[in-house]
């Protein structure tokens, strides 16, 4: 079984090989390794990415808009990847979308990453599909076929408003059952500085 690291390495190489530039090919050997550690097939993916764009088969993509459209071309994911992770920060209260891109599964780890930047939740949209990037952390999807994917149509990317996963209710309760644990405060425990409240130093 490969390492993580020689993935990472691999990637890297290759993709300056294939024409990218040192930092570029950093970028996409972390994201790889990214994919391989959440199971998702990036080395093969990448493999039969590279050889195509060798072919000049996709688009660039120079800076963000909210609508990103191209006539021909499919829109490049490590290009969009890329702008992404650069531009989170600003653009992160919009809604941003393609009409076209290719292998999106190639896509993904910049939002995932782009996700823990910001501290929120990204969704990705396309072909009927959805992704959610949680603080790079975890993905959930509602298909298994990512992999299978060579070019994507009508890709939205939200970005979530972080909420709690429990009810107001749930949380009281849990917070009534901890204030058990509290010590009620005596003349020696204030002497001793020992009194407890919420915070744990153990």
């Amino acid at each position: 079984m490969r390492s993580l690291s020689e993935i990472e390495t691999v990637s890297k190489r290759a993709s300056r090989a294939a024409g990218f530039s040192w930092g570029e090919a950093e970028e996409i050997g972390k994201n790889i390794r990214l994919l391989e550690t959440f199971g998702f097939s990036g080395i093969k993916t990448l493999s039969i990415y590279l050889l195509e764009k060798k072919q000049n088969n996709f688009q660039n993509l120079k800076l963000l808009s909210d609508m990103n459209n191209t006539n021909d071309k499919l829109f490049c994911p490590i290009s969009i990847g890329i702008n992404f992770l650069d531009q989170a920060e600003t653009i992160k209260h919009n809604k941003i979308t393609f009409n076209k891109a290719g292998y999106p599964l190639l896509i993904l780890p910049f939002l995932s990453r782009s996700s823990e930047i910001i501290g929120k939740k990204i969704e990705l949209k396309f072909n009927q599909m959805r992704f959610i990037l949680n603080l790079n952390l975890s993905i959930y999807s509602n298909c298994d076929l990512l992999n299978e994917i060579k070019d994507a149509q009508n890709i939205e990317i939200n970005f979530l408003e972080n909420r709690d996963n429990f009810s107001e209710s749930d949380w009281k309760n849990l917070y009534s059952l901890s204030e058990e644990t509290f010590v009620e405060e005596t003349d020696s425990l204030k002497q001793s500085s020992a009194g407890a409240g919420l915070t744990d130093n153990d």
